[in-house]
């Protein structure tokens, strides 16, 4: 029996009968079709090329006499020597993880960094972008605010020096490009020409993906941009003027298999020889999560095969963690680097005592009555069908958070929930719809108090609000007291290649870590800037004016104020203000415990955890605590 390749078509070429049903079986498993009687063709994969040596090791298990034409002995001869290669690698990354390395390598690699860099990286981040440098291709898993960036951006400035790579093509979330900018000067020491692939019109994005001969050195592209461009993304960086290290930001956004978003990136994959993933999350809810940055990093070389996959699906469902870690670490150890939250030696972090303030009368008076028309309606609920129960129990749950936060935000409609939580009821109505002319909210004046001794002292603050609503009462205060603020929502610009008469994210951010501007106060949600915006080098204090059950939210918040290039000497100071008496002591107690629990658990590589905390689960957990038991 014959072997033989051509170009992308496999061929079994049968001199007798040799194959029995059962091979005929797995090779059609595999691919293959009967073209005519004894002989069987597949399709080369560029998705599988180990196809080709998968075939060849059965033929021999299986005992079956064949011989390889000279075109597929070349092309095994060229996988086993690509297979050893990545063999020497990997052995050398996990040698320098578990503390065997070269010394005199790894000095003289620090000594370059020390020499080419602004920006002295710590030891930490060094010995990242070491591990990162001897692979090649590697993910860096480290906690949020400990310099994932510059560590990325220390290796491209070897990798580009070395004459390997000329761009660096990030793709992320739109908010991480500012980030990536300023990072690329003040680590590197220059500013880069930098190209934004978002938005806009396609057509004029197309006129940059072809201009080879003035290109970028930095690319800035989120998920959604790949997704459409994809095919031009992949002629640019297929181009033989493009070298490009390609880095996945934020790289959990990429978890779902079948995903477009996972599928565009992982099309891009072979259009560059170096490849890095960034996320502080790797595995947020399942083992899964893991599949698709390896195959983004490795797309040629097969690190989980189906078996292994479906054994850690099993060990998922069964919460076998230990035995899930054996199948991982022999793996996938070598390839990543992490830094955990006790390595970044920061200073601590000072959670100070709630503050409890009294609402005023009209605030507490549409609070009571809210709560007892949701106990009323609790004891009809299981007349509903569950998906109307969740839904009208998620409104519930949002209405009393907002009149927490401002009693006024609950004169507007909530969405798709019309529930009439104040009906028949005209004297609340009408306190609601005339409240800011009746009262100012209690926590307001707290605020207001707070904000003031900030000024006296000369520092900055960050004021956490969930409700664009109150975060424009807080700014008219702010206003009407004469503190210099602004704010960032989710419809606040983000930097693009065209030019918007609104402040971006980015300028406000830059103009509140001046120290010298005179914004000392930043009101934001945190949906919108708990993500890829740091604030720590000059602003030590937050206030948490109103919180959500987002716990994932609440984690990267904290972030923003204490991480590393600040908060190794300056402690992080943060201020909760609440109603007493309220669900608000319940949705503090809640994301406080899941984040301690976080805290324990996120050390370990391979434990799953649900980075998704504080979403409808947390939610409708905590309306059947407060109003069903």
């Amino acid at each position: 029996m014959l072997f033989d390749c051509d170009k992308n078509i496999l061929r079994l070429t049968e001199q007798e009968e040799e194959l029995k049903p059962r091979h005929v079986i797995q090779l059609s498993a595999w691919g293959f079709k009967k073209i005519v009687a004894g002989r069987y063709e597949a399709s080369l994969s560029p998705e599988e090329p180990s196809l080709i040596k998968k075939v060849e090791d059965y033929l021999r298990k299986q005992n079956l006499v064949y011989a390889l034409s000279p075109a597929c002995r070349s092309f095994i001869d060229a996988i086993e020597e690509r297979s050893a290669e990545l063999t020497k690698i990997f052995r050398k990354a996990e040698q320098f993880k578990d503390g065997q390395y070269d010394e005199q390598e790894f000095s003289d690699f620090g000594k370059f960094l020390q020499s080419h860099t602004v920006r002295r990286l710590k030891g930490h981040q060094v010995k990242a972008a070491y591990h990162l440098y001897l692979l090649g291709n590697g993910a860096n898993f480290s906690v949020p605010g400990s310099g994932k960036t510059a560590v990325l951006l220390s290796v491209f400035e070897k990798l580009r020096l070395e004459g390997k790579v000329n761009v660096l093509f990030v793709v992320g979330p739109a908010s991480s490009f500012g980030p990536w900018r300023d990072e690329f000067e003040q680590v590197l020491g220059r500013r880069p020409k930098y190209i934004i692939l978002a938005g806009g019109n396609k057509t004029a994005r197309r006129t940059e993906y072809y201009n080879f001969e003035d290109y970028g050195e930095l690319y800035l592209t989120t998920f959604q941009t790949l997704l459409h461009d994809q095919q031009d993304v992949s002629s640019f960086l297929g181009s033989q003027n493009i070298n490009a290290l390609i880095v996945i930001d934020e790289a959990h956004y990429i978890k779902r298999l079948d995903g477009n978003w996972a599928n565009a990136v992982l099309r891009i994959s072979r259009h560059s020889k170096y490849r890095s993933v960034l996320t502080g999350t790797p595995i947020p809810n399942s083992y899964v999560d893991l599949f698709n940055i390896f195959s983004f990093l490795w797309p040629h070389h097969t690190l989980l095969d189906q078996t292994k996959k479906s054994r850690l699906r099993y060990c998922e469902d069964h919460r076998d963690y230990s035995t899930a870690k054996k199948i991982l670490e022999p793996v996938i150890g070598p390839l990543f680097y992490r830094v955990r939250k006790k390595e970044l030696n920061l200073k601590k972090q000072i959670f100070l005592p709630t503050v409890l303030v009294k609402p005023n009368p009209i605030e507490k008076k549409v609070y009571e009555a809210i709560v007892r028309k949701i106990r009323g309606y609790a004891k009809d609920d299981y007349l509903k069908n569950i998906d109307l129960i969740n839904g009208l129990r998620k409104g519930r749950m949002m209405r009393l958070r907002q009149c927490l936060s401002f009693t006024g935000l609950l004169d507007d409609a909530i969405g798709e929930y019309d529930e009439d939580l104040l009906e028949s009821d005209n004297d609340l109505r009408y306190d609601i719809h005339n409240y800011s002319k009746l009262e100012t909210p209690a926590k307001l004046k707290k605020l207001m108090s707070l904000i003031q001794k900030f000024q006296r002292r000369k520092e900055k603050v960050v004021i956490w609000t969930n409700f664009i609503g109150t975060i424009e009462l807080i700014m008219k205060s702010c206003r009407e007291n004469g503190y210099y603020s602004k704010k960032i929502i989710g419809d606040t610009p983000i930097e693009r290649a065209t030019v918007s008469e609104e402040e971006t994210r980015e300028q406000i951010r830059n103009e509140f870590v001046n120290d010298l501007s005179g914004l000392d106060v930043l009101v934001a949600n945190p949906a919108a800037c708990a993500e890829s915006i740091s604030l720590h080098k000059t602003c030590h204090n937050a206030i948490y004016y109103d919180l959500s059950y987002n716990c994932a939210q609440y984690l990267q918040s904290l972030d923003r104020i204490h991480r590393v290039g600040g908060s190794e000497k300056q402690e992080a100071y943060y201020y909760f203000l609440q109603y007493q008496e309220t669900i608000e002591q319940d949705i503090l107690a809640s994301v406080q415990g899941k984040a301690r629990k976080m805290s324990a658990i996120i050390d370990e590589d391979y434990c799953i955890y649900s980075m998704d905390m504080g979403d409808d689960t947390d939610e409708l957990e905590a309306y059947q605590r407060l109003f069903t038991s």
